[in-house]
């Protein structure tokens, strides 16, 4: 026996060992890496390997005496080193061992089962084979990774894991099916399945089976005693129903996935209690082939690039794949992609699993397919809850925090998580759209399934780097994402909240916007297209999304508390927000869960808000400027007396900007209301701010598939905040909150501003509305323009005296100084303000509104007329004063942008009382 004292990543160890094969590593990671993009994000320089393999290599057996320099089996304890011109054929099972090195060749012999212990496999230059794409393995191997000695550095690679450094990964297992689905509902109590394929299922395989409700917990692990054609037994009754059918069009068979492989890497069982798994990480030069391998108790918690397995800046990965593997119980994340290109990641299930799963790391990762994946029940940490930052309703909230300030700090550097996102987690976290998501399922997150969080550059270890500079992933056009389901989720699909160089996001961002310069931020907006998505039993949204000129077709959302919600993203600018074409929106399915509450159990099912039993679900939420939904049916939307429903309604209260040029046409209602605009309750409210802006809600029916009225407009009226626009000549529906109107319907703004924007504000180019997005978000840069913007919205204002609109002798308050407003109307203003800024936005060209004005002696601007007559047939912006009143006729000109939006003013006109000054007043 000999001690050793060796240096390895920048750091010294000692081992005690009674064999020890040492070789010269020649070649430094340095000069291997060369002097490209890759190797100026990264530097591990500090350990030696071949520079080429040898001549010839010897084929040995690890059980031959003679294989080995002292001529002995390596025995408990032994460090093992294969050198580079050794092929050697695992074909026993070792004992214990401390670690092996293989710069040659290391094989498991397909003739038995095998079992290696060790701390850890450093592959340096060499291979790791256990069987071949042509020629999977089929018996059993099992690699389990001890801690004996804990808190190593190999090579700057952390210890208890397959580390790779221009070394070759091959694992091929014999097992490809790896998913399938109920045939069949399985009733809670149930001790057998009926699925889609049991095909190659075995007695003795564990599965898990995903939720099919609102609690992504209610996933269930089972052990298999028996498979008989697709029937599947086992011993441990179900707790939970998991539901199995194809309920009103939209497919809610929950997902039942195999966790069983006969090649197997795993942590030892101490890792369960310190949460520092296994984890295998390919690095420099390195070759990683996964398939049909079984992770269990990998990824190291709260350590950065500590993952089951971690393809860690390769550049080009073309040909590397990580296929039909399930990765379970992990601690870090399951499958990170870092600074590499074009792999394939597919056909791979997750069960029980912390942080981000599949990951997509610094935003410079392109060509990459995730096809068929299924993530099952995503934490934000290992025992603890997640605190997330998100847009939950007021009444859902737990805060056990003093204010949002303490609750962001909480959420973002806790130190709970290895990234602020981990507490709002999700299964798939997206970083570059130049990459594709194709037919994937997250199946319980405790918050998101899908999260395009996408940074401005870059970020991480390619930080300020010149690729980075000249890469715009928010302006890059997305590849392709189509056949994705999100179930069992907070949000199901979330492109919003993208990342800042922090890693910390704010509720609202700079939205992906493809360009066709990605580099000029003046350049022409692609549209973006998303494709057969499903969404269902989400306890929020189904999706949320923030951008232009996205077309969501064929969706398909149902049993979520809230459908589908788009913000737009650069302020109105384009002719669309959104498009939802050919879907199916479904309010209740036959799928009722597992009701628990009282208010649950009453109700017959379960519930997306268990704690606002009555939440409003709602089909599709319109929000600010321009959205459309075009032959989309809605199903399943009617009033009960647990809680109130529509198919259509709005952003719960927005104080952003809504628009009166969103519309709906080919639309289908089954059994459904068409609409609802609930009535201001905070509990249900998550973007009021104390905000008016959901007063002038309003959409167009265009072909009267809402109504039976064509090119009819619904508008809010409950009672409490009626818009002026609404008469006896319109229809009222009192269930919905709303009236239907006909007639050329714009917005009228009272106040010196443009729409919900004060007029201070810079909208003239997509560099200042960007710089004025920014300035609302804590990272903002600081930048004379976004001084500037942030300057112009929050400048406080004094306090105004009230307003209200009279109209046919019915008064209609205004609260934040906007209205929906139609063309033709006669209304009066009353205020005891001096001075009062009228405009119009959004009617077409030549529509006009006439005020009057009571006490109001002066404009400012428009043209002055001699009598009532004369102003009524002026076909300009004009004023006459008349009696103690100034009547205003404020007339639409052409929009400024082929789209009009409510911050293009096409007419306005400040006023004032005798005295403050402006034109003379008629005598």
């Amino acid at each position: 026996m000999a001690d050793m004292r060796f240096r390895l990543g920048g750091k010294y160890f000692m081992i005690t060992h009674s064999r020890l094969h040492i070789v010269s590593w020649l070649l430094s990671v340095s000069a291997l890496l060369g002097a490209g993009s890759t190797a100026a994000a990264q530097d591990h320089a500090h350990a030696d390997i071949p520079a080429e393999a040898p001549a010839s290599m010897r084929s040995l057996s690890w059980s031959d005496p003679s294989a080995w320099p002292d001529g002995k089996v390596p025995g408990e304890g032994d460090v093992v080193t294969i050198t580079r011109d050794m092929d050697v054929l695992l074909d026993v099972s070792p004992p214990a061992l401390r670690s092996i090195t293989v710069q040659g060749k290391l094989t498991f012999a397909d003739e038995r089962d095998l079992d290696l212990v060790t701390d850890w496999i450093f592959v340096s230059g060499g291979e790791v084979q256990i069987g071949t794409e042509d020629r999977p393995f089929q018996h059993n191997a099992k690699i389990t990774l001890t801690d004996a000695v804990p808190g190593e550095d190999v090579n700057t690679m952390g210890d208890r894991g397959i580390i790779l450094l221009r070394g070759t990964l091959n694992m091929h297992g014999n097992r490809d099916h790896t998913w399938t689905k109920l045939s069949s509902t399985a009733e809670a109590g149930a001790t057998s399945i009926e699925v889609l394929d049991a095909s190659e299922w075995r007695t003795g395989d564990e599965i898990v089976l995903a939720s099919t409700d609102f609690n992504p917990r209610q996933a269930e692990r089972r052990t298999i005693t028996r498979v008989s054609g697709n029937k599947i037994s086992f011993a441990e009754p179900l707790v939970y129903m998991h539901y199995g059918e194809i309920t009103f069009g939209v497919d809610e068979r929950g997902e039942v996935a195999l966790l069983t492989r006969n090649i197997k890497v795993q942590a030892s069982e101490d890792a369960a209690e310190s949460y520092i798994g296994g984890h295998i990480m390919a690095m420099a030069g390195s070759k990683l082939y996964v398939d049909g391998v079984e992770l269990n108790r990998m990824g190291q918690h709260l350590t950065l690039a500590r993952y089951p397995i971690h393809f860690h800046i390769l550049g080009e990965g073309a040909g590397m794949y990580v296929r039909n593997t399930a990765i379970h119980d992990t601690y870090n994340r399951c499958v990170t992609v870092h600074g590499t290109d074009n792999l394939k990641i597919e056909n791979n299930v997750t069960y029980n699993t912390v942080g981000h799963c599949f990951f997509m790391e610094d935003g410079i990762e392109k060509g990459n397919q995730f096809v068929r994946n299924l993530a099952i029940q995503t934490k934000c940490h290992p025992t603890l809850d997640c605190v997330p930052m998100n847009l939950a309703a007021n009444g859902e909230k737990v805060s056990h925090y003093e204010s949002f300030a303490a609750e962001r700090q909480a959420s973002f550097h806790s130190g709970n998580t290895l990234l602020p996102s981990d507490n709002t987690v999700a299964s798939y976290w997206i970083t570059n759209p130049d990459n594709s998501y194709i037919n994937n399922v997250a199946a319980g997150s405790d918050q998101i399934g899908f999260w395009l969080s996408i940074p401005e550059h870059p970020n991480g270890a390619f930080q300020g780097t010149e690729v980075s500079l000249n890469t715009w992933p928010r302006r890059t056009p997305l590849r392709e994402f189509r056949g994705n389901t999100a179930h069992s989720n907070f949000d199901g699909f979330l492109i919003d909240r993208h990342i800042d160089q922090d890693n910390t996001f704010g509720l609202a961002s700079i939205p992906l916007l493809p360009l066709t310069d990605p580099t000029d931020l003046e350049s022409d907006v692609m549209e973006t297209h998303f494709e057969n998505l499903t969404a269902y039993k989400n306890r929020n949204g189904g999706l949320w999304g923030r951008g232009d000129l996205y077309a969501y077709s064929n969706m398909k959302l149902a049993d979520n508390a809230i459908g589908m919600t788009q913000a737009a993203g650069d302020i109105g600018s384009l002719p669309f927000s959104s498009r939802l074409v050919n879907s199916l929106v479904v309010g209740e399915t036959d799928n009722i869960g597992n009701p628990a509450t009282p208010e649950e159990i009453a109700y017959g099912r379960s519930l997306p808000k268990p704690s606002i039993p009555d939440f409003p679900i709602r089909g599709y939420e319109y929000y600010d400027y321009r959205d459309d939904v075009v032959n989309t049916t809605f199903v399943n939307f009617q009033d009960n007396d647990q809680r109130k429903t529509g198919a259509l309604s709005f952003l719960l209260f927005t104080s952003a900007g809504l628009s009166t040029g969103s519309t709906i046409s080919g639309a289908e209602f089954v059994n459904a209301k068409p609409v609802y605009f609930p009535k201001y309750d905070s509990r249900f409210d998550n973007d009021n701010r104390g905000g008016d802006a959901y007063r002038t809600l309003s959409f167009r029916d265009l072909d009267g598939s809402v109504t039976g009225i064509p090119n009819s407009q619904i508008l809010l009226h409950d009672g409490e905040n009626d818009s002026v626009a609404t008469d006896d000549s319109c229809e009222i529906h009192p269930s919905w909150n709303a009236s239907v109107c006909t007639g050329d319907i714009g917005r009228l703004n009272l106040s010196d501003s443009r729409g919900e924007l004060p007029g201070a504000v810079d909208l003239e180019s997509r560099t200042a509305r960007f710089a004025l997005l920014a300035s609302l978000g804590p990272n903002a840069p600081d930048t004379p323009l976004v001084r500037a913007q942030r300057a112009a919205l929050f400048s406080p204002r004094p306090p105004q005296a009230p307003i209200a609109l009279v109209r046919n002798g019915k008064e209609f308050k205004i609260a934040g100084d906007q209205s929906t407003v139609r063309a033709g109307s006669e209304i009066q203003v009353k205020t005891e303000r001096p001075e009062v800024t009228l405009s119009l936005a959004e009617m077409d060209e030549g529509s006009w509104v006439v005020f009057e004005l009571p006490g109001f002696t002066s404009a400012n601007s428009g043209t002055e007329q001699g009598s009532m007559d004369a102003l009524r047939n002026a076909n300009e912006t004009s004023y006459f004063r008349g009696g103690d009143s100034l009547w205003v006729k404020l007339v639409a000109s052409a929009p400024i942008l082929p789209v009009i939006r409510p911050t293009d003013l096409q007419a306005r006109i400040a006023v004032s009382r005798e005295g403050r000054g402006g034109s003379r007043p008629h005598k």
